[in-house]
């Protein structure tokens, strides 16, 4: 018998139906939609992944997901790759002023226990993380207040890149010369790892931003942080996704998402505030 051969940049065909109950399995589970024009996108990337599990078609891979025990686990494979992490530091300037100048200060006032707790949701690789991080040690907040940093994402290979805190030139783009060379240090192969004084002061961790019962294991934050990130939502799913995050904020407290989102048609419940710097979403 001849073994199957798999060419290197051979795609396996995605039928369509099984496009369509891969999609629907992966929104189930995450609420991370993907649209009929995203078939291709599936095939491109999962593709690598089920001829490395030595199937020949699709229809064997997803039923291998659908009865295997290790699926649960190939699942935490399938979110890696079909995510896309592209991030730096500083991102957004006009937000992170309002951030530090307005917003901190304001949390402060209010806060009778001086004690901050923030959430960078969708968090990548950690650019964002750290830039608070940063952004705090910058101000002197640290010497004022006790602040916990949690940053999560669904994605493993993310948040060990994070965790490890290296990273390449193209992370600085927006990022103050001065501002790196003080809190990172070059490596031999040209690399930046960030110094352990702002390593520290984060904490990391997986979650699906879609799962209520794990979401609601933080506890109360005074800011969430997500950027970016539920772009990959359908209007059900973002619905989901912003009540778990009104439910985790104390009164008052905070929602920063990216410039390109917004809660028009999705939530009542938040107010839209103009500070000086940028509009952010009040609880």
């Amino acid at each position: 018998m001849t073994p199957f051969i798999f060419s290197a940049n051979h795609h396996l065909d995605l039928p369509d139906d099984v496009f369509r109950q891969l999609r629907d399995e992966i929104y189930r589970r995450t609420g991370m939609f993907f649209a009929d024009t995203s078939k291709y996108l599936l095939q491109k990337r999962l593709s690598p992944r089920a001829r490395e599990l030595n199937f020949d078609s699709f229809q064997k891979y997803f039923y291998f997901l659908q009865y295997d025990p290790r699926a649960e686990a190939e699942f935490d494979q399938i979110y890696d790759l079909v995510t896309t992490n592209e991030t730096y530091f500083f991102r957004e300037p006009a937000q992170l002023q309002a951030f530090t100048e307005e917003i901190v200060p304001d949390i402060l006032l209010r806060k009778a226990l001086r004690k901050v707790r923030i959430w960078s949701a969708g968090c990548s690789s950690g650019e964002e993380a750290y830039t608070i991080a940063m952004l705090l040690e910058e101000a002197g907040y640290f010497e004022k207040a006790a602040f916990e940093i949690f940053a999560s994402d669904i994605n493993q290979q993310v948040l060990t890149r994070a965790r490890r805190g290296v990273y390449r030139d193209s992370a600085f783009r927006a990022t103050a010369i001065d501002l790196q060379q003080k809190y990172f240090t070059r490596q031999p192969d040209g690399s930046w790892r960030i110094n352990d004084s702002i390593r520290n002061r984060v904490s990391f961790g997986r979650l699906n931003l879609y799962d209520q019962a794990r979401v609601s294991l933080l506890g109360y934050l005074d800011l969430i942080f997500c950027r970016n990130v539920i772009i990959y939502f359908d209007e059900k799913s973002k619905k989901s996704v912003i009540g778990n995050f009104y439910s985790r904020l104390v009164d008052g407290g905070y929602l920063l998402l990216g410039h390109s989102e917004s809660l028009v048609s999705l939530s009542t419940q938040f107010k839209l505030r103009h500070l000086r710097h940028d509009m952010v979403y009040q609880k």
